[in-house]
């Protein structure tokens, strides 16, 4: 099989990366309108060559978009108005856009909506990382819109991978990852501002920051060319569980004003529940 990676970032990097060291692919062409990302990806072995895009689809087997979401739609749309037998994915974090503009496109059944769980907080092709997807889920959508060969060869490259295949409707998958996902990051952001504003009144407060802190701070380090298209795209469900998140905040406020030690303490019981999903 030769197949071509668009975008080659963290998740393209890795997912080319996959496809080589699993054998998956004779040959991987690359992709990326940024010229230096291009040349790194060389210079690291991730894609065997890189073309300019309308060379890259051309007589190739399977073609993987890996790039913002905001730009996968469009971009969707152009390269089935070029296809033929070739299989095109993608790998955005959101869904509902992405499958209502394909929706009615006369080669639909050539895509497969995909979404791999996982990511860092790095970015470019020198995040990329060997056996990143191992262990991890991965969302496909509408899997009856896509041809039967289609899906057989996607799952059949996650599977390759290490990686669980999850069957989602595109709504349902940006609702769950605004709650696993999306709000993570909001939240991370917001509390390194957080910080960074107290900072400047106490310089040596990141001195005292353990591991705790380096955790939850961790994804305040992602780049914001990825994770800006993702929050307006997914706007809604992510504005529902702020809301939501806000609301947990100020009730836990309040019982930290009033000196409510069984409220606390019911609170945090309820929340390591949430070691029964997460172990």
């Amino acid at each position: 099989m030769i197949a071509t990676v668009i975008g080659l970032g963290l998740i393209g990097g890795s997912f080319a990366l996959a496809l080589k060291d699993k054998g998956l692919a004779e040959r991987v062409i690359g992709v990326d309108n940024n010229p230096a990302n291009a040349a790194k990806a060389l210079e690291r072995g991730l894609v065997d060559e890189v073309l300019p895009l309308d060379s890259a689809v051309e007589g190739v087997d399977l073609i993987v978009l890996a790039i913002p979401v905001n730009a996968i739609p469009l971009l969707a749309v152009k390269i089935l108005n070029r296809v033929d037998r070739q299989i095109v994915m993608d790998m955005g974090s959101t869904k509902e856009e992405l499958c209502e503009v394909i929706a009615q496109h006369n080669k639909r059944g050539r895509f497969v909506a995909t979404h791999p769980m996982w990511g860092t907080e790095y970015s470019g092709p020198e995040a990329a990382v060997r056996g990143a997807f191992a262990g991890r889920s991965v969302v496909i959508c509408q899997r009856e819109l896509s041809d039967p060969d289609a899906v057989a060869t996607v799952e059949g490259i996650y599977e390759r991978i290490g990686m669980p295949i999850i069957e989602m409707e595109p709504e349902e998958h940006d609702l769950h990852a605004a709650y696993v996902s999306h709000i993570s990051q909001v939240t991370s952001y917001a509390l390194a501002l957080t910080v960074l504003e107290k900072e400047r009144e106490e310089a040596k407060i990141f001195a005292l920051a353990g591991g705790g802190f380096e955790s939850t701070v961790r994804l305040a380090k992602s780049s914001g060319d990825m994770w800006i298209p993702i929050l307006l795209k997914n706007k809604y469900n992510v504005l529902d569980v702020l809301r939501e998140h806000i609301h947990q905040l100020q009730i836990m406020r309040r019982m930290i004003e009033r000196d409510d030690v069984e409220g606390l303490r019911a609170a945090i019981l309820k929340a390591n529940s949430i070691r029964r999903i997460i172990h």
